[in-house]
């Protein structure tokens, strides 16, 4: 039996040259109690970034898994952040350590908004699937399911003092929850289009809700609860001409006396933009409005108060009297006094608007005082354009315009190369180039160059040559960072540059189907006049038929191969230009390709999706492998190895053995397009990009790949995959109505649920060696050996069977406890209430036991209750359930009374107040220091 090939792993080192996504949204965070407007977190592919934004420097990394961010969002108490994935699952990190160990799976899609209510008790989330769901925190679990809309959801908020709820989604509807009946009991239709943003004004009696036209729709909020206390009429909509909106809106309303509360259009606030809202925030007292669109300005909105708004009307009517003064002194004729009606504009003033120099992605503001004599304070934009890598704009808000960049602008990357040292990595920006270091992963250097589509390292690493779009050659040198030389070498784009062999000179191919010869010379430099500069000196051309997409030269320098658009790819001899071989196979052009080290195999990667791997000698192909899903980018073999790399278009780098034509590895990580990568020269360390901005690190571990474990590894994933998304198990007795379970069905829950099944088969398997045991010792008169427990319960130190089965199910996570019963066959739920009728009576997890108890008789009731066998045992669960949560209950009552008289104790004897506020105390201090100081300084 021959050897078998060893292959080696390569896995992922770091995520680099990212600062943020586009995605998500940017947050303010408070890290490790230090100041409020320092820190905030961006979104950087699967992981969070927290950027110092005074020292411009990345403090924390909040590390995901696979999926990418979609949403952040803060707790109140500023300890931890929720953060929304695309697949749908939601995770709350730790601030102080950087951890997460809670998460939520609900959601089938991408997540589109969280919010904490005013406690960070609960958190609601909304997402494309069209369900909110609400989590409650401190359990750690998904209280209910809310479904109503038809498109994704774009917003959500809580209301402060009242149980209530509103959402907002693509559907073109806003929509009022009711969280104690879980139900929605008003749907606003007043939107002709989807409705992009929310925010709640004036103590919560107006919404004000941004769509996708130039309008900003304000309505009033009359909560009809208080209005019947305070005896007042009913709030009845006045008599108006409505159109087939209106009339729909009338139609989807209740009666106005079973309604909670009421809403009326109030007007409407005209914006600068003419494209959708994107996003609409504000400060936290809500008295500065900011939002903006898929354009580059952000209007600022400043929202009086009543008080100001009183004021400000008295003003026009004491002016409307003195010009109807003025005009009857001047007339003599009596005329009537001006009617001074109150305006939506009169309540929402228009401030200012700020131009960023891109578009703007998303935008959050804090402060506390909003004065509008004092509004310099600061918001962080998140910038968006084509041509840059997001970076964040410090905006002050003020009349000038003021904006300093912390980051400078990165375009994305299309090249990718190493030093012949390895140590450094060259990573082409469009319009610009820098380098990182290998190690630190830190930029060392950035010049700019023109729209670059191919480079190489000259011999020594001392000069880089570039190939643009325009058809010119640039070379620049690496220690000054200056360029030297501009050359016009093709009449069209220059698309591929290669080295020869001997390294002294290269070869080029462009869109105007030549493919040119250069040659390295040192130069006298005019202007030094002494030093000698590098320069390239065109010798021969190479007339083709078609477009020149690739050139490659061989290692023993005897062939030149090009790809043309025409599908093929020619191969002619280096010294004399003669015509050798044309490979034809593919049905699209050859993106890329590479010749392996001893000049014997030729690997080309096309946009057909296929790689095919052929001979040199003979020009035979030996195998065509299907690749990719998309279009192949990029294509490298290892150094001194017939293994190779291919990038594609489906976000997957992939390993290959050209000798076995076996796939060897998928690299799985980006989540947008590959565009390229490259192998260092020990061919340790793979470096690639892609069209998320971001730069991948893969490195070559020890670990061996085993050919047929990897395909049963990729097998079982794909069936556990299968699994997880089946058909949801159905919900006995549950209707089909606005609410349901917040969870959903995992690989993690049917795994939970298979952990419960098989602790309850050896609770089974052991009662019943019990029960033969003490039938033979019955049989025999004498005491009998014990039987030979399970090897599982013995490595858990000889714990009983039904402690077992509680450590099980106090393993499976709060978030996921009720799918998983809900997998449970009900073959295994009597023996689980006669387990939990033990446990409640020792008092062990009573909490845990009540909430799989109660979820269990609600799923499984019409079974339970028909069933004779489980009489006795439900009739000792209820007396035993409810002395034993009584006697909990007045434990922790007790427990509180002697926490709050020791409270009131130290108060008293040391006259300090805990846990009090001191928020607004120290606001007054400091307004009573600084006017003590401005009555110092008019003293003296």
């Amino acid at each position: 039996m021959g050897l078998t090939k060893q292959y080696l792993r390569f896995a992922a080192s770091a995520v680099f040259g990212v600062i943020g996504s586009q995605k998500a949204n940017i947050a303010y965070v408070t890290l490790r109690g230090g100041e409020k407007g320092r820190y905030v977190a961006v979104a950087a592919c699967e992981h969070v970034f927290i950027w110092d934004v005074r020292k411009a420097e990345k403090v924390l990394i909040l590390k995901g898994n696979k999926q990418e961010v979609t949403y952040l969002c803060p707790s109140p108490d500023g300890i931890h952040l929720a953060v929304g994935y695309e697949d749908g699952s939601i995770r709350i990190f730790s601030l102080l350590g950087g951890e997460s160990n809670v998460s939520f799976n609900g959601h089938k899609s991408a997540v589109t908004v969280i919010r904490y209510d005013e406690l960070g008790a609960r958190l609601v989330s909304g997402a494309k699937d069209t369900d909110v769901i609400v989590w409650d925190v401190i359990n750690e679990c998904g209280l209910y399911r809310l479904k109503g809309h038809k498109d994704a959801i774009t917003q959500a908020l809580f209301l402060k003092n009242r149980n209530l709820l509103v959402t907002s989604s693509k559907d073109t509807f806003v929509k009022w929850w009711d969280l104690d009946t879980q139900h929605c009991f008003k749907t606003m239709v007043g939107h002709r289009s989807e409705v992009w943003g929310m925010v709640l004004l004036n103590e919560e009696k107006r919404i004000v809700t941004g769509s996708a036209d130039s309008e900003l729709r304000a309505w009033d909020i009359t909560y009809l609860q208080e209005n019947k206390e305070e005896g007042e009429p009913e709030v009845k909509k006045p008599k108006a001409l409505l159109d087939d909106r209106d009339d729909q809106e009338e139609e989807l309303d209740e009666n106005p006396a079973e309604r909670i509360l009421s809403c009326q259009k109030a007007g409407s606030v005209l914006r600068d933009g003419r494209d959708r809202v994107v996003t609409m925030t504000t400060d936290l007292k809500s008295r500065m409005l900011a939002c903006h669109g898929t354009d580059a300005i952000l209007e600022v909105f400043h929202v009086l108060s009543e008080a100001e708004v009183k004021r400000r009307l008295e003003k026009r009517m004491k002016k409307a009297k003195k010009r109807a003064k003025s005009l009857m002194s001047r007339d003599g004729k009596e005329t009537a006094e001006e009617l001074v009606e109150r305006k939506l504009e009169d309540e929402i003033q228009r401030l200012t608007h700020i131009k960023a120099s891109a578009k703007i992605r998303s935008v959050q503001r804090l402060g506390r005082n909003t004065s509008p004599t004092r509004i310099a304070q600061r918001l962080f934009v998140w910038r968006i354009n084509h041509q840059s890598d997001y970076p964040i704009n410090v905006i002050p808000l003020s009349f000038s315009n003021m904006q300093q960049d912390i980051w400078t602008p990165r375009d994305r990357t299309r090249l990718l190369r190493f030093f012949e040292s390895g140590w450094v990595i060259q990573s082409h920006l469009e319009k610009s180039f820098c380098f990182f270091n290998r190690s630190t992963l830190q930029v060392i250097r950035t010049m700019a160059c023109d729209y670059a589509l191919c480079s190489l390292f000259v011999p020594g690493d001392r000069q880089i040559v570039i190939g643009t779009k325009s058809g010119k050659i640039q070379i620049f040198d690496l220690a000054s960072g200056s360029l030297l030389e501009t050359t016009d070498a093709h009449n069209g784009a220059l698309w591929s540059i290669c080295l020869c062999p001997d390294q002294r000179g290269i070869v080029t191919g462009g869109a105007d189907k030549t493919v040119k010869f250069w040659q390295f010379e040192l130069v006298k430099d005019k202007e030094s006049g002494q030093s000698k500069r590098l320069t390239v000196s065109h010798t021969r051309t190479l007339q083709l038929d078609e477009d020149v997409l690739c050139v490659r030269y061989s290692p023993d320098q005897r062939l030149l191969a090009a790809s043309l658009l025409d599908c093929t790819v020619k191969v002619f001899y280096a010294d004399t230009l003669k015509f050798f071989l044309s490979l034809y196979g593919h049905k699209l052009p050859v993106l890329c390709m590479d010749i392996s080290h001893d000049s014997a195999l030729i690997a080309t990667g096309s946009a057909d999706r296929n790689v095919k791997i052929w001979g040199l000698d003979f020009g035979d192909c030996h195998r065509s492998l299907f690749a990719h899903d998309d279009s192949v980018m990029f294509l490298q073999f290892v150094p001194k190895t017939h293994l190779f790399f291919t990038a594609g278009k489906d976000k997957k780098i992939k390993q290959w053995d050209a000798d076995k034509f076996e796939h060897v590895q998928t690299l799985e990580g980006h989540h947008r397009e590959v565009w390229c990568l490259a192998v260092s020269p020990s061919g340790d360390y793979v470096v690639s990009s892609a069209h998320d901005k971001s730069l991948r690190l893969w490195e070559r571990t020890r670990e061996p790949i085993i050919l047929e474990e990897e395909k049963e590894m990729a097998r079982e994933a794909e069936y556990e995959e299968s699994l997880a998304k089946g058909d949801e198990p159905v919900v006995p007795g549950e209707t089909q109505g606005e609410a349901g379970l917040a969870g959903k069905k995992t690989i993690e829950t049917v795994k939970a649920a298979e952990r419960i099944m098989e602790a309850l088969e050896l609770y089974r398997e052991e009662t019943r060696k019990l029960e033969e045991h003490s039938a033979a010792c019955s049989a025999a008169g004498r005491k009998l050996p014990p039987p030979t427990m399970s090897p599982i319960l013995v490595a858990f130190g000889n714990i009983s069977p039904s402690q077992y089965v509680l450590d099980v199910i106090r393993k499976v996570r709060s978030s996921e406890l009720e799918e998983s019963l809900l997998v449970l066959p009900f073959s295994y739920v009597p023996d689980l209430l006669s387990l939990f009728n033990e446990f409640i009576r020792g008092g062990l997890e009573v909490e845990l036991v009540c909430r799989c108890l109660f979820f269990l008789l609600r799923i499984h009731f019409g079974q339970i209750t028909s069933s004779q066998m489980l009489l006795t045992v439900i009739d000792d669960l209820r007396k035993n359930t409810i002395s034993r949560v009584r006697q909990i209950r007045d434990i922790l009552g007790f427990n509180i009374a002697g926490l709050q008289f020791l409270q009131r104790e130290i108060e008293n004897k040391e006259d300090v107040t805990f846990f009090a506020d001191a928020t607004d105390r120290f606001e007054e201090k400091k307004r009573k220091r600084k006017k003590r100081e401005r009555a110092i300084l008019t003293v003296a």
